[in-house]
């Protein structure tokens, strides 16, 4: 379709109750998609039948590393749905019974027949949802403590892999059996917040730092409001984004971004656990897809067939989780001086030292500030990096 001057694709998308109506067709059956070659032309089909009314079994892991592209479902035209997953952190949305554990599981289905990946899983449910994986994850967190460590070991992993590729001057961590990634799977990351406050630091950490050096965050959650999700911060750093059905329209531009919802990312509208929008490299128009069904079966039958092939973490990383003076939990401050407060913790660091991020949280005060005050107390032979911006006394 040719649009008049002046008019958009949105202004299509904005009136397509409205030409269902006027066509005669079942709520839902008209697709508007904008011309990539031209902003005044658009496509408009019209899907009489609804290709995605049942379910599509899974065909089994098609990925045998993590640089292949993850295939998660079909599109409408059948066409298979490959996202790739290499370096990046995705989040899966979608309200109850939308199919976010389906989307999970599709993922874990071929993530652990990877021989380059290391899994980590956190789930708060008692692992209710990670558990069936569990002869395939390295580690399984199913209190507030163990998410607690889980995630300050990662940490260190990421901080062991950052002083390593400076020194050795390249640019990225490249993943081979011998030195895998490291992806943490959360489980309702809302919980996470809830539950574990303290543990939002690492996790925001290894958002913003963890892709170059293949430490990654795979994030499920059924309320990816601002305070969930970190005011924006963590989303902002996950780059696929899996979309199920939500209840609120508001809910897609949370899940996917500002503007998705007026585009026509109508996720509201979906009416069947599994179909879900897929924002990814490749993926930025809103096609309709369905995610395979992953029964209870699959997972058994695929967990015992890929236990014994899962690779270790590289012995840079594990040492740095094996460093048994490296604290959990970084100090509280201990005056309303944040200038005391910051020499304190800069006692009472660990050998590893502390990152900037735990010294903030420790005084109070703003990064600017830290920074500030450190060159002074490095300056005054009072303080000294130990690694990549880790300080201590």
């Amino acid at each position: 379709m040719k649009l008049r001057p002046g008019q958009s694709v949105a202004d299509i998308v904005a009136h397509v109750p409205a030409i269902e109506s006027a066509l005669g067709t079942r709520p839902g059956a008209v697709r508007v998609e904008q011309d990539p070659a031209h902003a005044g032309r658009c496509t408009m089909r019209v899907l009489a039948v609804d290709p995605h009314a049942g379910a599509i079994p899974w065909p089994g892991p098609t990925a045998t590393t993590l640089a292949d592209p993850i295939e998660l479902g079909v599109f409408e035209d059948a066409t298979s749905v490959r996202v790739p997953l290499l370096r990046r952190h995705p989040l899966i949305g979608g309200t109850t019974d939308s199919g976010k554990s389906g989307v999970l599981n599709v993922i874990l289905g071929n993530l652990v027949a990877c021989t380059d990946v290391v899994l980590w899983g956190i789930d708060l449910k008692g692992g209710m949802e990670l558990q069936p994986w569990a002869p395939c994850l390295a580690r399984l967190a199913t209190t507030p403590d163990e998410a607690a460590r889980l995630l300050a070991d990662a940490v260190a992993v990421l901080e062991a892999r950052a002083h390593a590729s400076s020194r050795d001057n390249s640019r990225v961590w490249e993943t081979t059996p011998d030195a895998p990634a490291l992806v943490i799977v959360i489980d309702e990351y809302a919980e996470l917040v809830d539950t574990v406050p303290d543990a939002v630091g690492h996790a925001e950490s290894i958002a913003r730092r963890g892709r170059a050096l293949a430490v990654d965050l795979l994030a499920a959650t059924q309320r990816p409001t601002q305070k969930a999700m970190g005011g924006g911060a963590l989303r902002s750093q996950m780059s696929v984004r899996v979309c199920l059905r939500v209840r609120e329209r508001r809910d897609v531009d949370l899940i996917l971004d500002k503007g998705m919802l007026a585009a026509g990312w109508h996720a509201h509208t979906l009416d069947a656990p599994g179909k879900l929008y897929v924002l990814a490299d490749g993926h930025n128009q809103p096609r309709r897809a369905r995610a395979y069904l992953v029964t209870d079966d699959h997972v058994r039958d695929t967990a015992a067939r890929y236990a014994d092939r899962r690779p270790e973490l590289d012995p840079l990383s594990q040492a740095a989780i094996d460093r048994p003076s490296r604290a959990l939990e970084p100090p509280k401050a201990t005056s309303a001086d944040p200038e005391s407060a910051l020499l304190s913790a800069l006692d009472e660091a660990p050998d590893g030292g502390l990152a900037i991020p735990e010294l903030i949280k420790a005084t109070g005060m703003r990064r600017t500030w830290i920074y500030a005050r450190l060159q002074a107390h490095a300056a005054a032979g009072r303080a000294r990096q130990v690694a990549r911006g880790r300080w201590k006394a």
